[in-house]
């Protein structure tokens, strides 16, 4: 019969306190008493135990294992367990322990695929070293395939808010009417308009793309309907504008809410018409292009105010597409991070492989402002910087790990206030709440962060009534 199960330190708190379960350590040995020495060992793990060959076969076969320890002369087949456990492959690390410790069977251990060989008494301490990092793996992410093919087009999301544009540009790419994308800065928008493109009949003509609020006034006109020879000074020879370009494809008119009434005239005359005019031109030329406009700004109140045509508007508008913040999208902050990362590692030629999980918790608490563009940028700097397989926090810019105070409003820094004065209780269970926020919820390593004994930590839990998690 299976020996009991030893459940260290505080179960009924642990389990509202861990997001993941407790570690499982399988224990094959004819020694009853070692299960009893290793419970100092154990932190936040459960032991289980089995004393005959047949009884721990079959626990092997049944459990899924964090970590086997295994008695190299358990029911004399140690080693054969070892190597069937080896060859089956998937399984979990597997330290081999000995009373007899020689470097041949320590080197036959390694060769058969033991994570380590300890001696009988065991080490102080090593277990628990072998248990933390187990636990550290099982926090690490690995990195994914990247999607898509090199210089493809990929909108990545999951959540409901972008369940809906996936089903707004499904529907509105197949025609030809006019998209208006809204957002805010970094949100894609110009994501949105190739895609749209490479999704239409158009495909195979030209995407072409102008920035409105990038180029002077005085320039745009000529930049978007072209010039004739002379039509200025500096104009030395004819110029073909964006429209004309992008005749048979798609143009893309980003931030379009910061253009003069003067030029939105001569959009709404080119959209209606399907025709433009060179400036300094006598006579129109026929174009035939799908229009994508985007802004970040509210149209609809700048058409209140006098400051968007309304007509142009509801040119535009045909189909409307708006993308959702970054802060709004939930766990679509993961799925855009492993995107970003597995595809810089591939275009950087970088050995990372897996990502620390707290690398996930720093993303998760940073207000994102500048959206997917600020994430893209954070993901690459990560990657490029990462000395190893793993990426961890520390290889995140400076401005994501540390994120300024907000300006006061003016625009000068704030002024210094102290905090209000609270009680030392409350101050320490802020600290707990904080600490197992920033460590998922890690008793063992929050406790280290706070410099005090886990079970001291436990105690203060169950004292405070904190449940997290």
């Amino acid at each position: 019969m299976c020996a009991p199960v030893y459940c260290h330190g505080y179960p009924s708190i642990d389990r509202n306190i861990r997001h993941t379960p407790l570690l499982k350590v399988l224990l094959l040995d004819a020694d009853r008493s070692l299960g009893r020495t290793l419970e100092p060992e154990l932190d936040d793990a459960e032991l289980f135990s089995a004393q005959s060959l047949s009884e721990g076969l079959r626990m092997i076969a049944s459990g899924s294992w964090d970590l086997i320890l295994l008695d190299a002369d358990f029911s004399g087949a140690g080693l054969e367990i070892l190597g069937r456990l080896h060859e089956d492959g998937g399984m979990a690390p597997v330290v081999l322990l000995t009373s007899q410790p020689t470097m041949d069977l320590a080197m036959e251990a390694i060769r058969q695929g033991a994570h380590d060989v300890l001696p009988k008494p065991l080490p102080r301490g090593r277990v628990r070293e072998i248990l933390l990092g187990v636990e550290e793996i099982k926090r690490l992410r690995p990195l994914p395939e990247p999607a898509g093919k090199p210089g493809e087009d990929t909108i990545v999301g999951a959540s409901s808010q972008m369940m809906g544009v996936f089903k707004s540009i499904a529907r509105a790419a197949t025609s030809d009417a006019t998209v208006l994308v809204l957002g805010e800065s970094g949100t894609g928008k110009e994501m949105v308009a190739r895609v749209l493109h490479s999704r239409s009949r158009r495909t195979r003509g030209p995407f072409v793309a102008i920035n409105c609020a990038a180029i002077p006034e005085n320039l745009l006109e000529s930049e978007l309907f072209g010039h004739e020879k002379g039509a200025f000074t500096g104009a030395i020879g004819r110029r073909i504008g964006r429209f004309e370009r992008a005749h048979g494809g798609t143009l893309f008119l980003d931030e379009i809410g910061d253009m003069s009434m003067a030029l939105q005239s001569k959009i709404l005359r080119a959209i209606q018409e399907r025709e433009v005019e060179r400036v300094g031109g006598g006579s129109p030329v026929s174009i035939d292009v799908r229009i994508v406009a985007a802004t970040n700004r509210d149209l609809a109140q700048a058409v209140r105010e006098g400051r968007f045509r309304e007509d142009l508007y509801y040119r535009l508008a045909v189909v409307t597409v708006l993308l959702p913040p970054l802060r709004d999208r939930g766990s679509d902050l993961d799925l855009l991070s492993m995107h970003f990362f597995a595809h810089y590692a591939r275009e950087h030629g970088r050995p990372v492989r897996a990502v620390a999980e707290e690398v996930f918790n720093v993303l998760h608490r940073h207000p994102w402002p500048g959206n997917v563009r600020q994430l893209r940028n954070a993901a690459e700097r990560a990657v490029v910087m990462a000395d190893g397989e793993t990426l961890l926090p520390q290889h995140l810019p400076a401005d994501i790990l540390n994120p300024p105070e907000p300006a006061a409003a003016n625009g000068a820094a704030p002024a210094p206030t102290e905090p209000p004065l609270v009680t030392l209780e409350e101050m320490e269970k802020r600290m707990i709440r904080r600490a197992l926020r920033e460590t998922s919820n890690n008793v063992t390593v929050a406790a280290e962060r706070l410099g005090i004994h886990r079970n001291t930590l436990r105690r203060k839990i169950t004292d405070y009534g904190i449940e997290h998690g």
